[in-house]
């Protein structure tokens, strides 16, 4: 088993299927949304592959070390972009095919008149221990 990371990449530009922004949505095409994401974690959990998931406030900060002990603070997440990660995934398969696999379901999530969004996703995985040499 293998532990990815999905992020779910909200680009702020209306998406390549149905042009309406997800800040247009109406409730009910926001619920149905929400609906198919648990419904997707809710089978993962049954087969195990399912290990966490959240979703992120829009607001954010960026914070880097000065060297002087001052940390400097700058609006985000993305103050040079119109991504946003709305959230994210992580799940445990037996492959790299799976990961993609279960991608490409979640980017088909209805959005505004019940039609995929195609949402961006970017799949990670996670850093493994690297091998210890032993002479």
């Amino acid at each position: 088993m293998a532990k990815y990371l999905l992020l779910k990449h909200y680009r702020g530009a209306p998406s390549a299927v149905n042009n309406i922004p997800m800040d247009r949505w109406t409730p009910e095409e926001i619920t149905a949304h929400m609906k198919y994401m648990n419904d997707f974690a809710a089978r993962l959990e049954k087969t195990g592959e399912f290990v966490d998931a959240q979703a992120l406030a829009p607001e954010g900060t960026f914070v880097q070390y000065d060297g002087e002990g001052r940390p400097p603070v700058t609006d985000g997440p993305f103050a040079e972009t119109k991504d946003l990660i709305a959230g994210w995934m992580v799940i445990d398969v037996d492959s790299y095919e799976r990961a993609v696999e279960l991608a490409g379901e979640l980017s088909a999530a209805p959005g505004a008149g019940g039609k995929p969004i195609h949402e961006w996703l970017e799949l990670r995985p996670f850093l493994t221990a690297m091998p210890t040499i032993t002479e």
